[in-house]
């Protein structure tokens, strides 16, 4: 596996340096957003740990740069931010997974080897979802929602309505939808899916009538008989 770390904290890259060694992980790292983009554009990496707040180029902008490209590498957002808002505008730019700061090393590298992958596995599923109003391609990922395209979804909003999608009226809980969909055991942030909901459901006309919050448990798809 090859990871491009950009962390403008030198402690924090040496720790990660270390255990990347240990994993058998190749590990390149830069300190500013725009020698990361530099290295990127010149390398093949499989996943990107990108700190928000980095000189020249902030994470955000790096990653939103990454992902206007068409680039899908797989990226793990590292930030001291752990508001709502900050997690949406992660999310937003195209972000996979967030951790906040201070974090440990062993959740860092749960989170990578979720990651990856998931990456690398794919969905060992049929290539069409449909329903009664919403149709998937999952070679192209286009969504059709009563045959209107909805082409603003990022990855992990992708992948989280696909899910749902395939499992209509089951209803899940927040940890087993971060296991299912994020891919790893879960380490105290619900507040993920809750962010992903929400945004697929403004992202999607009519989302409230489709994603339904079941109270006290978690989340299901159903589509209701008009």
């Amino acid at each position: 596996m090859h990871i491009l770390v950009v962390e403008d904290n030198p402690s924090v890259s040496s720790m990660l340096e270390l255990f990347f060694s240990k994993e058998g992980i190749t590990g390149d790292f830069a300190s500013d957003g725009i020698d990361g983009f530099d290295k990127y554009q010149r390398n093949d990496y499989d996943l990107l740990v990108l700190d928000w707040m980095l000189p020249g180029m902030d994470g955000i902008a790096l990653c939103r740069k990454i992902r206007e490209q068409g680039d899908q590498v797989p990226i793990i957002m590292l930030t001291a931010k752990d508001s709502e808002s900050d997690q949406v505008i992660g999310f937003e730019m195209g972000a996979d997974d967030y951790v906040t700061k201070p974090f440990s090393p062993l959740t860092l590298m749960a989170r990578i080897k979720a990651v990856t992958r998931r990456s690398q596995k794919g969905e060992a599923m049929e290539d069409r979802v449909q329903t009664k109003h919403f149709t998937i391609n999952k070679t192209t990922r286009e969504v059709l929602k009563d045959g209107v395209v909805v082409d603003d979804l990022t990855p992990k909003e992708y992948d989280l309505l696909v899910f749902l999608l395939q499992h209509p009226k089951q209803v899940f809980s927040r940890e087993q939808l971060l296991e299912r969909v994020w891919g790893y055991q879960f380490y105290g942030d619900e507040r993920t899916v809750d962010v992903h909901i929400k945004r697929i459901r403004k992202k999607i006309t009519g989302g409230e009538q489709y994603f339904h919050t079941v109270w006290g448990v978690g989340y299901k798809f159903e589509e209701q008989a008009d």
